[in-house]
């Protein structure tokens, strides 16, 4: 047999207008595709797909279901199997369990251990001492009894072994709580402890409401010290470009909407929430993936995006928006104000401000015209090549023929060039991406090998002679999962190089990018390919990562030290003195090569460190 959930999530994640799609000539119907019934003589088309709700009916014979019951009814498969081709096909690791003999879910400890987790969690936050100043956190955040309780918050006490001492105590095997990431270990402390400490917890949950992972806030202020956020690692309960934090709760509102509101975070789906906005979900440290793209799909046929409008938030946006339109939904952008996320202008400015926002939400085609209008690039010919080429990628990549017709009409209204050449420069586009090259360059798509699959030959760097900047980022491309790691280290101003400081802020913003994206130099754009296509092999990797962070690291306290002995200097009053002799003293104290002091109450010394 196989696990509920498990057939709860491929049936989530099926494309059921693809799969129909195979044997059955379907046409758009407003939010429904309509065919002629491949179970009956059918003369007028009288089968509709309905995606939002995930079955199909035919009104001339009769026969419905889901996705399940259309593969068992063409192919006479028995149900296990359309189910374990189905789950290979659209990603989900099928496991079957031999209910007869009575054994049981081979993953269901993993699910027991974080539900056992997320109750002591809780426990913690609601103990009237210890929980105290969590709670008192989550008030000032606007984030009530209620909504604590909707979501599961708990918190983990500001100690090293309490979880795995309880843990303990339940006979809770140690090697998976560290396989869930509850418990960790370091460099300095091979002996396992806590993961999240001193912090409030957000229990991440799979659509089908099983607790997968975890996420925890610092109460109050970081101070640099430790990352703000932490986040479980990937396990083999949780995958987190499959999963949309936020969607288990809000599920219903998103389908009365109509829409999804996509958000950066968690604290920004809780906070909405709290205000009454409740169709928020938020990726979880990740560009948006096609799986989760899919997914919103199953609810809403709109998504409004509300990123940073910073560069790298418009980058994410424009990314993100393209994957929606690829996969049939219609994105729009609402861009919030300077300084501003949908956590703090709630709270600032209430329910009321963000509804006004929401209201005036951009199609992202007129969002990026807008943009390029701003920035001069219809002022000449040059610059309106240039312009058509940022466009066009979205052009590409609208799958709603009609919505595409809309674009380019735009598109054609706004530079002067006519439709039947956008139409052709689509189509090429599209070709190559079948070629497997980008499109006008020839290039082979991944950036990375030529048409043979074998690397380009480039120039060979000695890696003794590398600097940090080009270390880092030639480990962060050949192992995309240290990209979240090495931005909880450093940010882009350690970054001397502008060119790489430019790649470092397109991978964080997309790890998994793999061309150069749009938007970078053509300085960085030559940097980024060189990097890909270096074939140097990289031995001690994960010492080279730590090395190279730790030189950034100590380079940001140095300069940080020179800013402030010179600001000393020039310093005319005590207290000034007083403070800027206090923040150097504490520059002082910090290890070499990174921002972290180990605790005095670790008996091992183990820093704060997130794996």
């Amino acid at each position: 047999m196989i696990p509920d959930d498990v057939v709860d999530e491929v049936r989530l994640r099926a494309d059921l207008v693809a799969v129909v799609g195979e044997v059955v000539s379907l046409k758009k119907s407003g939010r429904e595709w309509k065919g002629k019934c491949p179970f009956h003589d059918d003369r007028t088309p009288s089968f509709y797909v309905v995606p939002d709700k995930g079955f199909f009916k035919c009104f001339g014979c009769g026969e419905s279901g889901d996705v399940f019951t259309f593969v068992m009814k063409r192919s006479g498969m028995p149900f296990l199997d359309t189910v374990k081709q189905l789950g290979e096909r659209f990603g989900v690791d099928v496991r079957e369990t031999d209910g007869g003999r009575g054994e049981e879910d081979p993953l269901r400890p993993y699910f027991e251990i974080n539900a056992f987790a997320q109750e002591w969690f809780r426990k913690q936050l609601l103990d009237p001492t210890r929980g105290a100043e969590a709670r008192a956190y989550l008030e000032g955040r606007g984030i009530g009894p209620e909504i604590s309780e909707r979501f599961g918050l708990g918190y983990a006490p500001d100690a090293w072994r309490e979880l795995r001492e309880a843990a303990a105590a339940h006979e809770i095997p140690q090697e998976q709580l560290l396989e869930l990431g509850l418990l960790t270990t370091s460099d300095r402390s091979p002996e396992p402890y806590d993961r999240f400490r001193g912090r409030v917890t957000f229990p991440i949950e799979s659509v089908s409401g099983r607790v997968v992972a975890f996420g925890g806030r610092v109460v109050g202020p970081s101070g640099g010290k430790v990352p703000k956020y932490l986040n479980s690692p990937e396990s083999v309960v949780y995958h987190k470009g499959r999963i949309l934090y936020g969607l288990s709760w809000n599920r219903n509102p998103i389908r009365r909407e109509g829409a999804a509101l996509v958000v950066e975070g968690y604290m920004d789906v809780v906070t909405l929430a709290a205000a009454g906005v409740e169709h928020a979900v938020a990726t979880l440290g990740t560009a948006l993936t096609e799986e989760q793209s899919r997914l919103l799909r199953r609810y809403a046929p709109r998504v409004i995006l509300l990123f940073d409008s910073d560069t790298a938030g418009l980058r994410a946006t424009f990314r993100a928006a393209d994957l929606l339109l690829s996969t049939g939904i219609h994105p729009s952008v609402v861009t919030l104000p300077p300084g501003e996320d949908p956590d703090s202008l709630v709270r600032a400015k209430g329910k009321e401000a963000l509804e006004a926002l929401l209201d005036g939400a951009v199609d992202v085609i007129d969002r990026k015209i807008q943009l390029l209008d701003e920035g001069g690039y219809f002022g000449s010919i040059d610059r309106t090549r240039i312009a058509v080429d940022k466009l066009l990628p979205t052009l590409r990549a609208t799958r709603d023929p009609t919505l595409r017709d809309i674009y380019v009409t735009k598109v054609s209204e706004r530079t002067g060039v006519r439709r039947r050449t956008l139409e052709q420069e689509i189509e090429e586009g599209a070709e190559a991406g079948r070629r497997g090259v980008v499109a006008g360059t020839g290039r082979p798509a991944t950036g990375r090998r030529g048409a043979s699959g074998s690397v380009p030959a480039r120039r060979r760097i000695a890696i003794p002679g590398l600097g940090p900047e080009r270390q880092l980022l030639l480990i962060l491309l050949r192992s995309r999962e240290r990209v979240e790691r090495a931005a909880e280290r450093v940010g882009p101003d350690a970054f001397e190089d502008p060119e790489y400081r430019e790649i470092f802020e397109a991978l964080v913003a997309d790890p998994e990018l793999a061309p150069p994206p749009e938007g970078l130099s053509p300085g960085a754009t030559r940097k980024f390919e060189e990097l890909l296509g270096d074939p140097q092999e990289l031995e001690h990797a994960e010492r080279m990562f730590h090395e190279s962070v730790s030189r950034l690291e100590e380079r940001v306290l140095r300069e940080r030290q020179q800013t402030l002995e010179e600001e000393l200097r020039g310093a005319s009053s005590d207290t000034e003195k007083r403070r800027l002799l206090e923040e150097l003293s504490r520059l002082r104290r910090e290890r070499p090569g990174g921002w972290r002091v180990a605790r005095r109450d670790d008996p091992a010394g183990a820093r704060e460190e997130e794996s």
